[in-house]
């Protein structure tokens, strides 16, 4: 008689049980990828962000002629006025708040539903920063977890001081122009060290949208936002 082969292949369980074990390795991987470059990051400053990758890739195939503009500089080197013009305008509690601003989110999500698409996400500038670092410019909710679990690991291994002078010097401020020495140098040709509350109070205005700003410097809104602005720099807080 002929036996009959025992069958080896993996059913249709086992295949699922595998790739949802490569998929959970491959995130936890990714984690302690994240991790790490942000304990790395603690005493050695990033020399690119995703954003900056992204965008770099993105001139040279459309703008050839533009190339990115960064130059970091030590968080003692960038104006108080230009500490202050951002906390007030991007996020008033940065130097009290865990990185997240609960009533922001919640209003984001509120705004979105209404919307029916994703137009607000209510980030803080830890979260921002967190977003610049490692994601893409895609909205999507998947995105927002995972800009959440790395804002937990900047306020968790850097102090508040650090993530704002790595925020600094970052922050995208223009069409291929990243940080603040590479934006005083573009609109003011002048040091960080050097800006004035007035243009501190312009440039912080111009970041929810910097292209847009760069290409329209005499909006009617960037003037009176920036005069709004310039008057609550006083008390703004800055991490010490």
């Amino acid at each position: 008689m002929t036996k009959t082969k025992k069958r080896t292949g993996r059913g249709a369980g086992g295949w699922l049980l595998y790739v949802v074990g490569v998929g959970a390795f491959a995130w936890v991987a990714t984690q302690a990828y994240y991790f790490g470059q942000i304990a790395w990051w603690s005493r050695v400053d990033p020399g690119s962000t995703a954003f900056m990758r992204a965008d770099a890739w993105r001139l040279a195939q459309d703008r050839p002629d533009l190339t990115i503009q960064h130059e970091w500089v030590p968080y003692d080197r960038i104006s108080r006025n230009l500490k202050r013009a951002i906390i007030a305008s991007e996020d008033a509690n940065f130097v009290n708040n865990n990185g997240y601003e609960t009533d922001a989110i919640l209003q984001a999500w509120e705004k979105n539903k209404k919307r029916g698409k994703i137009v607000a996400g209510g980030s803080t500038i830890s979260q921002q920063l967190a977003r610049n670092l490692f994601l893409s410019r895609q909205k999507s909710y998947l995105r927002k977890g995972q800009e959440l679990i790395i804002t937990w690991m900047l306020e968790t291994l850097l102090d508040k001081e650090r993530i704002f002078e790595i925020y600094l010097n970052s922050v995208e401020w223009g069409n291929g122009v990243y940080g603040a020495q590479a934006a005083s140098r573009y609109y003011y040709r002048c040091a960080a060290s050097q800006l004035t509350a007035w243009q501190a109070a312009r440039l912080a205005v111009m970041l929810p949208n910097p292209r847009y700003f760069d290409g329209h410097r005499s909006s009617p809104y960037l003037a009176q936002r920036s005069a709004v602005i310039a008057r609550r720099m006083g008390a703004a807080e800055l991490p010490r």
